[in-house]
């Protein structure tokens, strides 16, 4: 756990990151073993060795980590074990770092209460992605936990992210609407929004309705988003933004120097994002 001098991350540490990093780069740990290089197949715990070696690689080019709780469901209780040994190195060796559990949870008040208990209590993230879909009596109970961040979906950067995400209502897109929405509830300044950078055209809007919140933005790298297009209009006074690539940097390489390659693309992204923040502050 992490110990009571970083106990709880908020947003001046975030931005005070991404100022001494000149980085707002956040690495997904998308860990699937048939892809990790086969060598780690032998260790005790393959999927926390990959994550380790990564981490290690990376931590002073990346300001947030999210592991993607599905990768590690999957394999059962040894993948959940795995979650909980990555968590916990990343509180007591880079307590600075901002995690983020992707498990897009939502459902009724009682269930999404323990649901945060799980992520914020026992395995201590410093955030949570959450579906919005049945409203606030589901996401409320995360936003109640002081210091903790809930990330809402918002527009996503998936093909059929638009099936129910860009329908009209009387006013405006349904995404719109759930972003209007989400400031009304109990403790809105803890929130964050997902919002894919495929979809780096609707930016402009989007910050016209949450002009100060964080962005969690996936889609750049792997998926085609383009990091220039999502500055252009999702930067704020204090960036604002938290980009995610997984694919791009975790698989750069499947050999022993695996880490070593994934260090390599991490610093590109790192770099590019370096020249933006120089050129915008």
């Amino acid at each position: 756990m992490r110990n009571s001098l970083f106990e709880l991350m908020n947003r001046q540490e975030l931005i005070s990151q991404i100022q001494q990093k000149k980085s707002f780069l956040c690495i997904g740990l998308d860990v699937d073993l048939a892809k990790i290089p086969t060598h780690l197949l032998a260790k005790e715990d393959p999927i926390f060795e990959f994550n380790k070696q990564i981490i290690d690689a990376t931590h002073h080019l990346a300001v947030a980590y999210k592991p993607n709780t599905a990768f590690y469901e999957a394999y059962g209780i040894k993948g959940w074990q795995a979650l909980e040994k990555t968590i916990n190195y990343i509180n007591e060796n880079y307590p600075e770092l901002f995690t983020i559990a992707d498990a897009k949870r939502g459902d009724i008040g009682n269930t999404s209460t323990m649901y945060a208990k799980a992520f914020f209590e026992d395995l201590n993230f410093d955030s949570v992605t959450v579906a919005p879909y049945m409203g606030s009596d589901s996401v409320e109970p995360f936003l109640a936990f002081e210091n903790k961040n809930t990330i809402l979906l918002a527009l996503t950067s998936n093909k059929g992210g638009l099936d129910f995400q860009g329908l009209k209502t009387e006013n405006y897109e349904l995404y719109k609407e759930v972003l209007k929405t989400a400031l009304t509830w109990k403790n809105s300044k803890n929130l964050m929004f997902v919002v894919g950078a495929t979809k780096a055209e609707y930016f402009k809007d989007i910050r016209q309705i949450v002009p100060n919140h964080f962005l969690l933005v996936p889609g750049v790298g792997a998926q085609g988003g383009n990091l220039q297009d999502v500055c252009k209009y999702g930067l704020t006074k204090d960036c604002g933004l938290l980009i995610n690539s997984s694919r791009g940097i975790i698989y750069a390489g499947n050999d022993k120097n695996f880490a070593l390659k994934a260090k390599k693309e991490a610093k590109k992204l790192q770099q590019e994002m370096e020249i933006i923040l120089n050129e915008n502050y």
